[in-house]
C-alpha cells in the first residue's frame, strides 16, 4: 500500500487513490477529487462510494468524479464517473476518511497554563492537556495522549498512549483506560454502580462501590455514555469495543472484544456480553445474564435471559429474528382475522337459531 498525504485543500487522482487503497481503476485514472460526498448529493470533484445495492441507480446519475465500488460490480449502462474497484467500498472509504481526518482535525500540543496537574501525577512530555483540565494525584497520562479542556481525571487513573479524552469527560479515581481509545464529551467513566440495600424498615442504604472500570485498547466511547465502577473487582470493556452515545453499562458488567452497541442501550449489573456482537439501539439487558459471541440483537429488544453464541434476536421479550418478523406479519392481519371470526360467529349463531 502506497503512502499518500491528504488534505481537503489538495487534489488526488483516481490512480493515486487506487494505489493507496489497493483498488483497480475503470475509466479516467487522471481525474482528481478533493472532497467526499454521499452518492445522491455528490458533485464534480467529489469522491463517493456504493456499498448498498439499493443505491445503485445513483451510480448512473451522480455527478461525482470517482465512485468506490466492489470488485464484482458491473454497470448495467454507461457511467460518467471513474470507478475504483475494491474488495469493500465502505472499508476503503473509511481508510481515506481517516487519512483526511488526520489532516483536517485540530492537533493541539503542550500543557495549557490553566490546566491543573497535581504534583504526584505523571504526564508524558508529548501529551496535550487543555485549559481547566484536572489530573489527580497518582494519575498517569502516557505518551501522545490528548486531554481536552474541562476533563476530570481522578487520582490513580491511567490513560494509555495515544488516547483522546474530549472536553467535559469525567474519569473517576482508579480507573484504567487503554491505548488509542477515544472518549467523547460528557462520558462518565467510573461513577458508582447502582447498589442499595433496604433495612427492615424499608430504608435504602448505599452499598459502597469499591471496584474500578477498566477499558482495554482501541475502544471508542460515545458522548454522554456512562460506565459504572464495580462493587468489587472491575467493570470491563475489552479491546476494540465501540459504544455509541447515551449508553449505560452498569457495575460489574463486561463487554467482549470488538462488540458494537448503538445508542440508548442499557446493560444491567453483572451481565456479560460476548465478543463480536452487534447490538442495535434501545436494547435492554437484564442483570446477571450471559450473552454469547457473534450475537445480533435488533433495536428495542428486551433480553431477560442467557443468549447462546450466534443467535439473532429481536422483540420484547426477544425471540429469534425470523419468528419476530413473521409475528409482525401476523399482527398486521389481526383486524381482518377479527372481522372474519365475527362473521363466522354470526353465521354460527344464525344456523343455531334456525335449527331451533
Amino acid at each position: 500500500m502506497a503512502k499518500m498525504p491528504f488534505s481537503l485543500s489538495m487534489q488526488f487522482t483516481a490512480d493515486i487513490i487506487a494505489q493507496y487503497i489497493g483498488g483497480t481503476v475503470e475509466g479516467n485514472g487522471n481525474i482528481a477529487v478533493s472532497n467526499f460526498a454521499k452518492i445522491e448529493e455528490a458533485r464534480q470533484g467529489n469522491l463517493t462510494f456504493l456499498a448498498n445495492p439499493k443505491y445503485e441507480h445513483f451510480v448512473y446519475s451522480t455527478k461525482a468524479s470517482i465512485i468506490l465500488v466492489r470488485n464484482d460490480f458491473k454497470p448495467e449502462k454507461a457511467v460518467e464517473a471513474t470507478l475504483i474497484h475494491v474488495e469493500d467500498p465502505y472499508s476503503a472509504l473509511a481508510q481515506l476518511m481517516n487519512l483526511a481526518a488526520q489532516a483536517i482535525k485540530p492537533n493541539p500540543q503542550g500543557i495549557h497554563s490553566l490546566a491543573c496537574i497535581e504534583p504526584d501525577a505523571q504526564v508524558a512530555q508529548d501529551c496535550y492537556v487543555g485549559a481547566f483540565a484536572y489530573i489527580g494525584n497518582g494519575a498517569k497520562i502516557e505518551s501522545g495522549a490528548k486531554i481536552y479542556p474541562q476533563v476530570y481525571i481522578g487520582p490513580g487513573c491511567t490513560v494509555g498512549a495515544g488516547t483522546i479524552v474530549y472536553p467535559g469527560a469525567k474519569i473517576y479515581y482508579g480507573c484504567k483506560i487503554g491505548q488509542n481509545c477515544v472518549i467523547h464529551s460528557g462520558a462518565v467513566i467510573g461513577a458508582d454502580g447502582f447498589g442499595f440495600a433496604p433495612d427492615s424498615n424499608g430504608v435504602y442504604h448505599k452499598i459502597e462501590q469499591l471496584g474500578i472500570v477498566e477499558i482495554a485498547d482501541d475502544v471508542e466511547i460515545g458522548a454522554n455514555t456512562t460506565i459504572d465502577r464495580s462493587t468489587m473487582g472491575r467493570t470491563y470493556i475489552d479491546r476494540g469495543v465501540k459504544l455509541d452515545n447515551l449508553i449505560q453499562i452498569a457495575h460489574n458488567a463486561s463487554v467482549g472484544h470488538d462488540t458494537v452497541i448503538a445508542a440508548q442501550t442499557g446493560v444491567a449489573g453483572s451481565t456479560s456480553l460476548g465478543a463480536n456482537c452487534i447490538i442495535a439501539g434501545q436494547v435492554g439487558f437484564a442483570g446477571h445474564i450471559s450473552i454469547g459471541d457473534n450475537v445480533t440483537i435488533g433495536a428495542q429488544s428486551g433480553i431477560p435471559n442467557h443468549v447462546a453464541s450466534g443467535a439473532r434476536l429481536m422483540g420484547y421479550p426477544a425471540v429469534p429474528a425470523g419468528d419476530f418478523a413473521r409475528s409482525v406479519v401476523y399482527q398486521k392481519q389481526l383486524p381482518d382475522l377479527y372481522k372474519r371470526v365475527k362473521e363466522l360467529e354470526n353465521k354460527i349463531a344464525e344456523l343455531t337459531k334456525n335449527d331451533k
